[in-house]
């Protein structure tokens, strides 16, 4: 092997491109450290700002693929190595890459809509497609949530975008509605006292100048009369105050004798004999209508054309006959006429 000859060669190389290594060794370093302050730049900024944690880190993570992939490009075009067909090459992989993971991207976007939009954040209860649970997680293709009997459910996040979603964490409190059926011969004032009383004696439940207890005869139902009342509590006591409120009313109930109805069927039993009316003797007999007759219609694949010509030319001679006969009449008349 020449390596005299090939240690000229990288002499001449480093003689002829002085200039661009030098070139190359400033623009990577100035490049390296101009991408990791603009990176921190950023971060303080996304930090300070009230976007969500997800959002920041998808933005975040753009913008340094971004200022990184800049930075390549430029280097290698200080190197003298064309970009162009770099550049075709890396779009027909994007392209590719796109329509493979179609549904992941979709979810991606989804995601950072749910991210910037607010829509909920971790620990809110929602609702969604049937399914409901405490959000445990979000992330750029899922969202996380437990179900109320400890159940991970995993839901993707274009499923969230594309659907109705309940988030009953999103406000601070939360009105909790009740309806009550007592029978009707019940002092509807005594119930209505009742019902606001116990509300109220729970502590969870709001009091002030825009949340108070209520109730109010409803609906007169068929066999009882309902009561709708609702109160207000934090959006974590909701349940607590649901079942307090609804147990202890049904023992105010019995203890001031206000009776619950329920549904009852009553069955008796029939002794008398059952008779059934009867109208006529039975069917009358048929009296068939009295149609008037069809013309044939000539059928040209069954009928014989023959002998509708003949029946056509008897018609008609008969026609021409009965025509004289009644002319021949009617001279005749007119003659009886004159005499």
């Amino acid at each position: 092997m020449d390596w005299a000859g090939i240690w000229s060669k990288i002499t001449e190389f480093f003689t002829n491109n002085v200039w661009n290594i030098v070139l190359f060794v400033a623009v990577f370093l100035i490049g390296w450290i101009f991408v990791k302050l603009i990176v921190r730049v950023i971060r303080r900024i996304l930090l300070k700002s009230k976007i969500e944690t997800l959002a920041q880190s998808f933005l975040l993570g753009f913008i340094k693929v971004l200022l990184y992939l800049v930075w390549v490009l430029i280097l290698l075009r200080i190197i003298g190595v064309e970009i162009t067909g770099i550049m075709t090459t890396f779009s027909a992989l994007v392209l590719a890459v796109g329509m493979a993971l179609e549904s992941n991207i979709a979810n991606i976007a989804n995601g950072i809509v749910i991210a910037t939009m607010k829509m909920f954040k971790k620990g809110d209860y929602i609702s969604i497609g049937g399914v409901e649970g405490s959000v445990v997680s979000i992330s750029f293709l899922f969202t996380v949530i437990n179900s109320v009997d400890n159940k991970k459910i995993v839901i993707p996040n274009s499923t969230i975008v594309n659907n109705s979603l309940i988030n009953y964490g999103a406000n601070s409190t939360r009105r909790v509605d009740f309806t009550f059926s007592v029978a009707y011969e019940s002092d509807v004032e005594k119930v209505k006292e009742i019902v606001i009383k116990v509300m109220e004696s729970n502590g969870k439940v709001i009091i002030d100048d825009t949340h108070t207890a209520f109730c109010r005869l409803k609906v007169l139902n068929a066999s009882s009369l309902d009561f709708f009342a609702n109160c207000w509590c934090d959006g974590s006591d909701y349940w607590d105050v649901y079942y307090y409120v609804v147990e202890n009313v049904f023992n105010e109930f019995k203890r001031n004798g206000i009776s619950v109805p329920f549904t009852q069927i009553e069955m008796r039993e029939r002794t008398d004999n059952v008779v059934m009316p009867v109208v006529g003797d039975g069917l009358p007999e048929r009296v068939e209508k009295e149609r008037p007759t069809v013309p044939h219609r000539f059928n040209i694949e069954t009928d014989d054309f023959k002998q509708l010509i003949d029946e056509k030319n008897g018609w008609i001679k008969y026609k021409k006959h009965d025509k004289k006969k009644s002319e021949k009449e009617k001279d005749n008349e007119q003659d009886n006429d004159k005499k």
